[in-house]
């Protein structure tokens, strides 16, 4: 094995990005100055049923961080850290918004080091003006009949406001 060659640090940033949030940005861009390469991976899970169908989540991800050349873009299922090792990522990076984050982060990242070892988990506190945005809470606004404009980026707002589940969110 060559001393010169400088081995590539890979993250992975996963998620459901259902939808992908300014937060969701603000961390993977982040994150994309700590690492070489981060690859975000878009969680295909059968359990449960997401507002937008997996390939809605994929291309949107994929257009609202088109700019940033050290990202990539997959789908996953199954087990983080057999898509991080998937991907030789040294890094799994998540967002902690809160004390209710770090509980339910830090069981899992446990059973991770316990499963992967050589695989580190690292947290990453949002940026204050995104840290109270979840898509959780941006589908609520948006089926109320919210302004989610300040919370996820124009491809996200555009493809919304084409879905018209609720009349009011069509403004």
């Amino acid at each position: 094995m060559s001393m010169n060659k400088q081995t590539e640090r890979i993250a992975v940033c996963p998620g459901s990005f259902d939808p992908i949030t300014n937060g969701h940005v603000d961390l993977i861009t982040r994150a994309s100055g700590l690492f070489d390469r981060v690859v975000v991976g878009v969680l295909v899970n059968d359990q449960k049923t997401p507002l937008l169908p997996e390939a809605d989540r994929l291309a949107l991800v994929r257009e609202v961080l088109a700019s940033q050349s050290r990202v990539q873009v997959e789908a996953f299922d199954g087990l983080l850290v057999d898509f991080a090792r998937r991907v030789s990522a040294i890094a799994i990076v998540r967002g902690l918004r809160s004390a209710a984050d770090f509980e339910y982060e830090w069981p899992m990242t446990l059973l991770n080091r316990t499963l992967q070892p050589d695989i580190e988990t690292v947290f990453l506190v949002p940026a204050p003006e995104v840290a109270a945005i979840s898509s959780r809470l941006v589908k609520e606004i948006w089926r109320l009949g919210g302004d989610i404009s300040g919370l996820v980026p124009r491809p996200v707002q555009a493809h919304m406001r084409t879905l018209g589940l609720s009349a009011r969110a069509t403004r």
